[in-house]
């Protein structure tokens, strides 16, 4: 657990946040065997992510229909190769003779046959399976957004459950810190330099601080639950954090490095690139239906009255199709389609507008959070050093026990602000990370 600055026997205890926290595995009661313990790290976090999350592994499976449906695609472009078999057992109907209908003897027929068929060209099937090629870039792009978007979830929870950490480690400071200016209250009450009532608010001050203990104890393995089911992992484990909520120290980039970054990088870009490359292709396609399309088909067998006597025969020929006229449905596809094309384009400079206030949002954010943190730091100094010269006067002058209430409730909000400032500026940076299209790359 991190040590935090307190005072203690007048002492000042310099040191912010210094040690490593490494929080002890326990069972928990009426439980006959302790549940396994998994060390986990923010980059494991990640990688775990990637591989167990049920959104990613849901757009995964999409990018598998979106493959086949390329490949059917593709098929009708390709040979189709048929083969069949067939044995009869007939008789034909011969007409009416001398007022009686006639019919042949019963006889056989064996026909073997393979047959072939292969378009020779058709821009429109051409053009389908390129627009199939293209859906399935749109779904690897999906996938990666999502991906993305659920390591940028997974790091925000890690340090989720790193400040509530922090915050009972804080809130256990304050409580002893509290326990102590209570017995040295008592102590000089009844040498007569203090009152009840001096006792009596250092002591309310002290029961609100094990209120928020608990609640932030509570806190921690709640959010715990929360990254569990956000990495997707078994939720019968002992997750222990081994990573620390440390300030970021990575520069900041300029705001034009950062935008080159996030065009090039963030999957939302490409996978609306190729939205667009489908829908163009799908009209191509849709136009290119009032060309002329060429097919060849043949087959070839053998046939006879049984499978020893048969001969072989054959039927090769060359199809031509020449639309003229469907009623006006072409056309109307046709409008539908490049209504589809607009909005795809339109939807590209949202999706632009759209990554270039969130990369903005995060560079504002993220300056904003570390100048907090440097200013949670100094306000946290001064308040270590108000307690331990509102505890001196009070010794020394036998005042009332106000000025150290006031300056141990100080103490108390400035570790609140270094840790909300700690915190918003790693979040910021993961922020920063997701909007750049480079969560893969934190540590």
């Amino acid at each position: 657990m991190r040590i935090y600055a307190s005072v203690l026997g007048g002492v000042l205890v310099a040191g912010v946040l210094c040690a490593v926290r490494s929080p002890a595995a326990e069972s928990a009661p009426q439980i006959p065997q302790e549940m396994p313990i998994l060390n986990l790290s923010l980059q494991d976090a990640l990688e775990a992510a990637v591989d167990k999350n049920p959104n990613v592994q849901l757009y995964k499976a999409r990018i598998e229909a979106a493959r086949g449906a390329s490949r059917t695609q593709l098929g009708a472009l390709l040979p189709n190769i048929a083969g069949s078999s067939k044995f009869t057992n007939q008789t034909f109907f011969l007409g009416t003779i001398g007022g009686a209908p006639v019919r042949t003897q019963p006889f056989d027929i064996a026909d073997a046959r393979a047959t072939l068929s292969q378009s020779l060209f058709s821009w429109s099937l051409i053009e389908r399976w390129r627009a199939s090629r293209a859906a399935l870039a749109v779904s690897e792009g999906e996938a990666e957004t999502t991906k993305n978007d659920t390591m940028a979830t997974v790091a925000l929870n890690y340090l989720d459950v790193l400040r509530n950490y922090e915050t009972v480690a804080a809130r256990t400071a304050n409580v002893e810190l509290y326990q102590e200016l209570v017995a040295f209250i008592k102590s000089r009450q009844s040498g007569g330099m203090a009152t009840g009532l001096d006792a009596a608010s250092l002591e309310t001050q002290l029961e609100n601080e094990r209120q928020r203990l608990e609640l932030a104890k509570s806190d921690v393995e709640r959010t715990k639950l929360i990254l569990i089911n956000a990495v997707g992992i078994n939720f019968d484990v002992k997750l222990v954090l081994t990573d620390e909520l440390k300030a970021p120290e990575e520069p900041i980039p300029t705001q034009d490095y950062a935008m080159e970054v996030a065009l090039t990088s963030r999957p939302e870009m490409k996978a609306q690139e190729q939205r667009i490359r489908v829908s163009t292709l799908t009209l191509s396609s849709i136009t290119g239906e009032r060309l002329p399309s060429l097919q060849a088909q043949g087959d070839y067998g053998l046939i006879g009255n049984q499978v020893n006597n048969s001969l072989s025969t054959y039927n090769v020929g060359v199809t031509l199709s020449i639309p003229i006229f469907d009623g006006g449905q072409r056309e109307g596809r046709i409008g539908e389609s490049r209504s589809k094309l607009l909005q795809e384009e339109i939807k590209m400079n949202m999706v632009s507008r759209q990554i270039t206030m969130e990369l903005r949002e995060a560079l504002v954010t993220l300056t904003s959070a570390k100048e907090q943190f440097r200013i949670a730091k100094d306000g946290l100094k001064a308040a270590v050093t108000q307690v331990q010269l509102a505890r001196e006067r009070f010794r020394v002058l036998s005042s009332n026990s106000v000025e150290l209430s006031n300056a141990t409730f100080s103490l108390v909000r400035a570790r609140d602000n270094l840790i909300d400032g700690l915190y918003r500026a790693n979040a910021s940076r993961v922020n920063l990370a997701r909007a750049m299209g480079q969560v893969e790359a934190l540590r």
